[in-house]
């Protein structure tokens, strides 16, 4: 259903492209409120498409095409800066995901971001924060999906614990209960090896201690479901009620044959993978309540979506936490970027470069020097690599992938041949804000307030013309050298570069 909204009112959309459903809310925001408008579901079971090479089906490409399909008429109209669509844990493992990928952004017509499961965890416990009824103090939050289980533990200002495990419904079903065979054997086993996977965390989140836990996500509301619809629980998910329930498993030979009261048949070919997950969460850490919340991914997105909106960008706060993290000069990295912000300004139009593409370059200039904290010898190569594989909050992987390209690129050899991994779409684009940085970098190398240029830049194609003025250059023989180098450096990514001395 399409609702409408007053010309006040501004409307955004977030998707959660999960390894067992798809789901997609959009909502109307007003002076801060959000209202939730209308919300999709489709449950594509991509995961379950996933072979032994890691690689999705055609089937399951084909299944979930169509779904992006809907929602993009949905979608339709809206600004691209008030949508955003994160996939998971199947398509951080797939190894076909980039050619997928390319399709299914044709079919919503929107770009897709994939998160780490860290932020995915993340993002999990602010959406169960924003639709808490109830404020009980700490919380576990648990949220078992069909790839990955995330584990949070934190208040509503503050996380101590973020974990992704490589345990799901849909995984956890295709690996102890294939073809829909069920005994008392395969569900012991199923058990004990999510238990493995919780070991190494145990102690930790026991130590940490809360008060509240919280089941989010479509497992956890299933459970919740058929416990209570057969009387086992009066609310929310107890110790008690997930053992009469095991037990009941216990006596059912195939899944076609698991009748319970409250269970969907949607739900149900991937029901005990989830509830074996479920229970080694319970037994591993002494849980004796769950109760279960209304938010989860999805609602993470769109609450931190509408907040960038107000300049309330995780992203920001964790590029200025890591300069401080690893001692980056802020006086320099500041120079820098204003350099840049000059650049893309004079080139974002003829380069047809983007608010997103600024930022970029903004957070690159910032984190250009974050390397030194390793190493000066090669510390463009050490940051990218920081860059590439740390966890920084609110970025996606591709967002991460190409600030790790930039600061690689933002000195010495120009290697272009580093920018074949990235998506096709998005090679030309890294290629020119990597010269823009390479450029902002050169002219600020003296380090100093005093020393700043008044230089103008323009662009067409693969050519770009820098003016200087013609007093400055002649008094900075070091720079006039390096610009020159910087002429033949990017020749090699095919790239012409014109200085000019006003007069």
């Amino acid at each position: 259903m399409n609702t409408a909204t007053t010309s006040t009112q501004k409307e955004y959309a977030a998707i959660d492209l999960g390894s067992n459903s798809f789901h997609m809310v959009v909502a109307v925001e007003n002076d801060h409120a959000i209202s939730v408008i209308d919300r999709m579901r489709e449950m594509v079971r991509l995961a379950s498409g996933l072979n032994e090479k890691n690689e999705i089906s055609d089937e399951a490409q084909e299944r979930a095409l169509a779904c992006l399909s809907r929602f993009g008429e949905r979608l339709r109209g809206l600004d691209e800066n008030h949508v955003r669509v994160v996939g998971t844990n199947t398509l951080r493992k797939a190894k076909n995901a980039a050619g997928f990928l390319a399709r299914a952004e044709q079919a919503l017509g929107f770009p897709i971001d994939i998160i780490s499961g860290v932020e995915e965890a993340r993002l999990i416990h602010q959406g169960v924060s924003q639709n808490l009824q109830e404020d009980l103090g700490r919380r576990l939050v648990i949220d078992i999906g069909g790839g990955s289980t995330e584990l949070i533990v934190g208040g509503r200002e503050k996380i101590d614990f973020l974990e992704s495990l490589y345990m799901g419904c849909v995984s956890y079903t295709q690996r102890f209960f294939k073809k829909g065979k069920l005994s008392r054997d395969r569900l012991r086993k199923a058990i004990v090896a999510a238990q493995l996977e919780l070991e190494p965390h145990r102690k930790k989140i026991k130590k940490l201690g809360w008060q509240d836990a919280i089941g989010s996500s479509g497992t956890a509301r299933a459970i919740a479901r058929v416990v209570q619809a057969n009387g086992w629980s009066e609310v929310g998910i107890s110790i008690a009620a997930l053992e009469q329930l095991l037990q009941t498993l216990m006596a059912v030979e195939h899944v076609d044959k698991l009748k319970l009261d409250g269970l969907g048949d949607e739900r149900r070919p991937v029901f005990v993978g989830g509830v074996a997950v479920m229970l080694a969460v319970f037994r591993s850490l002494k849980i004796k309540h769950m109760r279960i919340s209304g938010g989860s991914l999805r609602e993470g997105v769109l609450d931190e979506l509408v907040g960038r909106n107000y300049q309330r960008d995780t992203r920001e706060q964790a590029v200025a936490d890591l300069m401080k993290r690893h001692h980056v000069d802020e006086a320099q990295a500041m120079r820098v970027q204003n350099t840049a912000y000059e650049f893309f300004r004079m080139s974002n139009n003829d380069w047809k470069l983007n608010v997103r593409d600024g930022q970029l370059l903004s957070w690159a200039a910032q984190l250009h020097e974050v390397g030194l904290s390793l190493a000066h010898s090669q510390y463009h190569k050490h940051g990218a690599y920081m860059l590439q594989h740390m966890d920084l909050p609110g970025f996606s992987r591709q967002e991460q992938n190409s600030l790790a390209l930039l600061v690689r690129l933002h000195r010495r050899k120009f290697d272009v041949s580093v920018l074949q991994q990235c998506a096709n779409t998005r090679k030309q684009v890294l290629l020119h804000l990597a010269v823009l940085l390479r450029l902002s970098v050169l002219l600020n190398r003296s380090r100093s307030e005093d020393e700043l240029v008044l230089a103008r830049l323009s662009v067409a194609g693969a050519r770009v013309k820098l003016e200087l003025p013609g007093d400055w250059l002649a008094g900075h023989p070091l720079t006039q050298a390096d610009l020159e180098r910087e002429t033949e450096d990017l020749q090699r990514g095919e790239m012409e570069l014109k200085i000019i001395a006003s007069k």
